[in-house]
């Protein structure tokens, strides 16, 4: 038992769902030749021992059959054919030698009152077995088909017309209450099943949208640092070659941004990574400065929801960025402009040759944005190209 109990405990609510469901059709198929026997001898008129072994044989594949039926539509594999003709076959046989061992009448010629439930208890058995895979409509239907035929045996066997429509209805509600109690497991089974698919999708999506997050924050993280360090490294080795002293100022400021590029990564890494608009406003003036851009910024002092100065700071280090990549000198102009419910960041920069398709960094502010309620164009105007993002303020 210790066994069995860890082996239990060890299953997830799902399995245990479905190996609950599962043996509970099983141990009632399996019941089915010994409620059939009960039947038999609550009415049996002794025809021989050949009768009794065909009874028993043919209510045992029966059973069999049925139980493969049930297995295989457990498995959500195609219930062989072969199977399910072997069922109603065998079923039919069970039935038609039920009905002759018990069609004799006793002292009094009152017939056996076993025939009918003798067709109601195999029906009863094929059905829940089909019930596993079959609509609860079709069941229905042959519940009623079982019905009839109890309450034509019941008045072929002389039981009185209304005897055997009352036999026969009795039958069918059994039936399809007891057949829709098993195909509400089976229901209730798949729903569960459903739903363990739909967590395993959940956190396969969250899965990939972290991964997203990380490529994202990363690519907009250290592409302006990157790029700075480039402008910076540029600057120091020409000051290096003029022999000015400057230079040593140059190089130490390489070291800190690369340090906080450092910083920045394992901010992002861990999923911590703030930004703040006025920062990145001012960084931007300084990086674009030390590559030689003349760089003005305007509305900095903006008072913006903490979600807005997030996403318009991605936007603002995204935009110098391209700038750095792409831009070919000259100026630069950053504008924050609040009009009404939203704020708007335009970013102007000269620009030459073909600007192109939107890459990586683009692609993802426009995704940002449209999880801010925002929205993101970026298009040459004459000689400058120009970037606009826009967000509730």
């Amino acid at each position: 038992m210790p066994g069995l109990t860890r082996w239990w405990s060890s299953r997830s609510d799902t399995d245990r769902i479905e190996i609950y469901t599962r043996w509970s059709f099983h141990v009632t198929l399996v019941g089915l030749p010994f409620v059939l026997l009960l039947a038999t001898v609550s009415a049996y008129r002794g025809r021989g021992v050949v009768w009794d072994l065909a009874l028993a044989v043919a209510a045992l594949v029966t059973t069999g059959a049925c139980i493969v039926v049930a297995e295989t539509g457990f498995r959500r594999a195609v219930v062989p054919r072969p199977a399910l003709v072997v069922a109603l076959v065998a079923g039919a046989t069970t039935v038609g030698l039920g009905l002759q061992v018990t069609a004799a009448r006793d002292a009094d010629g009152v017939p056996s009152p076993a025939g009918p439930w003798f067709v109601g208890l195999v029906a009863a058995g094929v059905l829940v077995a089909l019930s596993v895979t079959v609509p609860y409509r079709p069941l229905v239907g042959g519940s009623l088909v079982a019905g009839v035929l109890s309450a034509a045996v019941g008045a072929a066997r002389g039981v009185p017309l209304l005897g055997a429509v009352i036999v026969g209805l009795s039958i069918v509600v059994a039936l399809v209450g007891f057949v829709g109690a098993f195909r509400f497991s089976v229901w209730l089974l798949d729903v569960v099943r459903e739903q363990e698919r739909a967590r395993g999708v959940q956190a396969q999506l969250a899965v990939a949208e972290e991964r997203l997050r990380f490529a994202r924050d990363l690519h907009d993280v250290m592409g302006r640092n990157l790029s700075a360090i480039a402008v910076k490294s540029q600057l120091a080795e020409q000051l290096v070659r003029r022999g000015r002293p400057e230079a040593a100022d140059e190089v130490a400021a390489i070291g800190a941004l690369a340090g906080s590029s450092l910083a920045e990564v394992r901010e992002v890494v861990r999923g911590y990574r703030a930004v703040d608009l006025g920062s990145e406003l001012a960084g931007a003036r300084s990086v674009l400065r030390a590559a030689g851009i003349d760089c003005v910024v305007q509305g900095e002092d903006a008072d913006l929801t903490e979600q807005a100065q997030v996403v318009l700071g991605w936007v603002v280090r995204e935009a110098v960025t391209n700038v750095l990549r792409h831009g070919s000198g000259g100026s630069c102009t950053i504008a924050v402009v609040e009009s009404g419910p939203d704020v708007s960041l335009t970013v102007t920069n000269t620009a030459t040759g073909d600007v192109g398709a939107w890459g990586s960094g683009l692609t993802g502010l426009s995704e940002r944005l449209a999880a801010a309620g925002g929205r993101l164009s970026a298009q040459r105007v004459g000689a400058d190209f120009v970037l606009v993002a826009e967000v509730p303020a």
